[in-house]
């Protein structure tokens, strides 16, 4: 007789608002959840920080309010060790756990001390684009960045960062002379701090989000190394995505960590095994659209190609299209009015099914994304308008950017890959049925949206252990006649070309 499942696995998800804690049973149910805030840090303009301490700490709370959850302790089995008793949470032996997995927004970096595991720099936010102009007088042939990389060389990843942080914070640079710099994504940060054997790896999902990853070869690339000045030495070793990271210890749990990976890439596996025909929709302070691939995509001019997973000889390679200006831009539309950005999104349902013609946003929050590439597009309204409309016109802007990039994955396929049938939809903007309502009507797909919209937590349990039932999804979004809609669209579209001089 096989052996039971234990009773939880633990999936992290650590994001730019806040860091997740899920314990998943071994039906796949959610049995308890711990959040902690993240705070933002906005120096100078185009600059976003966060503390890495803070990252850690709200890590480590999120753990401890979920196993502090009434019934985690009574359901796990005595531990005789002193190693595994907690207060709070009651005796959880290491048995309890089957195991734990990390997600963590790609492209921000950070840099710390190797031997003291001390952070030396700021996280680095995804959003931050601050060595923009530097990276733009770079004399680096776009065709060969994209052949290796999959990327465009766009600010938002993490070379160009690291660049600045050994160009401009002394310590960075002292680390770095005397050969104790750590250095690369977030989730090589938190691994080296949250795990006892305090590794230096990476995972390919994040590492891939540097523009210094080969997707070619699964490691990193000497050319793009040397492009932008940086040491192998200083970055960490590159693994796969399931790997066994390190033992994960915190007052009464004791687990190993056998997968890390991106936040984006986790939550394509929030209902399973990622089916080829779907568009996954992803909606935070960012937005993306993903389709997987059994082989890398072509290169194109306007997407971007990754990673999604790696274990062993198996990989599973993604087309994407990112949209930076989501949730960061009603931020940014909440401050222009001054008025707390958790009451704009409480207004937000009646707005979008209201009767409002709204004007059209230029939407550059956060710099353009793909189709577009652009760091520099100013964000603007065609026309004067009051708050109600101003916000149906971001939240329009969004459902168009994400439009533009299927008609561009659509196009990328070619004539031998056979059309997408539907697009699934996760994060915190996807609980507006205005919005989901809005994108089935522009892309003429069934728009669904999972009851569970954690996806990027879910996905990591699944990743960790195939247990999860399937489940119907809770709204299903079919498109209609929206003349109105796509009139603005195609209005919208030529005024974004405009803008962006093309």
């Amino acid at each position: 007789m096989p052996d039971p499942a234990p009773p939880f696995t633990l999936a992290l998800d650590q994001g730019s608002h806040a860091s997740k804690a899920l314990l998943f049973d071994a039906a796949g149910r959610v049995s308890a959840r711990g959040e902690a805030a993240v705070r933002s840090f906005r120096p100078s303009p185009g600059w976003v920080e966060h503390d890495p301490l803070e990252i850690l700490a709200s890590l480590r709370g999120a753990i401890r309010m979920a196993l502090s959850t009434e019934g985690i302790a009574a359901s796990a089995p005595a531990s005789s060790g002193p190693a595994a008793r907690d207060s709070a949470a009651g005796d959880l032996a290491p048995g309890a756990f089957g195991s734990a997995g990390l997600a963590v927004q790609r492209s921000s970096v950070v840099c710390w001390d190797r031997l003291s595991g001390e952070p030396l720099s700021p996280v680095l936010s995804w959003q931050d684009r601050r060595n923009a102009a530097w990276l733009a007088a770079q004399d680096l042939d776009p065709a060969r960045v994209r052949a290796a990389t999959g990327l465009v060389a766009s600010p938002h990843y993490g070379a160009s960062k690291l660049r600045w942080c050994l160009d401009h914070l002394p310590e960075v640079r002292r680390a770095a002379d005397a050969g104790g710099l750590c250095c690369g994504p977030l989730a090589s940060f938190l691994l080296h701090r949250l795990l006892e054997e305090q590794p230096c790896l990476v995972d390919p999902a994040n590492a891939a989000r540097t523009l210094l990853w080969d997707l070619r070869t699964g490691d990193w690339s000497a050319e793009m190394l040397e492009a932008f000045g940086i040491e192998r030495e200083w970055l960490p070793r590159c693994v796969a995505s399931r790997h066994d990271f390190g033992t994960l210890r915190l007052e009464g749990l004791q687990t190993k960590l056998a997968v890390s990976t991106g936040d984006q890439s986790a939550a394509l596996f929030a209902g399973g095994r990622p089916d080829p025909a779907t568009l996954f929709v992803n909606i935070g302070t960012g937005a993306f659209v993903q389709r997987v691939r059994a082989e890398a995509p072509p290169a194109d001019t306007r997407l971007l190609r990754g990673i999604a997973w790696q274990y062993e000889d198996q990989r599973m390679f993604v087309l994407e299209g990112t949209v930076n200006g989501a949730g960061a831009a009603l931020e940014w539309l909440a401050e222009r009015h001054g008025v707390a950005v958790e009451a704009l999104v409480k207004s937000l349902p009646g707005w979008l099914s209201g009767n409002i013609a709204p004007p059209l946003f230029v939407n550059g929050v956060g710099g353009l994304g793909s189709p577009f590439w652009r760091a520099d597009c100013a964000s603007h309204f065609s026309a004067p308008a009051d708050l109600p409309s101003q916000a149906v016109a971001v939240l329009e802007s969004i459902a168009f950017l994400l439009q533009l990039n299927i008609e561009a994955i659509d196009r990328a396929g070619g004539a031998g890959e056979a059309a997408a049938t539907r697009i699934s939809i996760s994060g915190g903007l996807a609980g507006l049925d205005g919005l989901c309502q809005r994108l089935a009507d522009l892309s003429g797909l069934p728009v669904e949206r999972p009851a569970e919209r954690e996806a990027t937590a879910r996905g990591v349990a699944w990743l960790l252990q195939d247990h999860r039932p399937p489940s119907a999804p809770a709204a299903a979004f079919r498109a209609g006649h929206a003349d109105e809609l796509r009139a603005r669209f195609e209005r919208w579209r030529a005024l974004m070309e405009e803008a962006v001089g093309q």
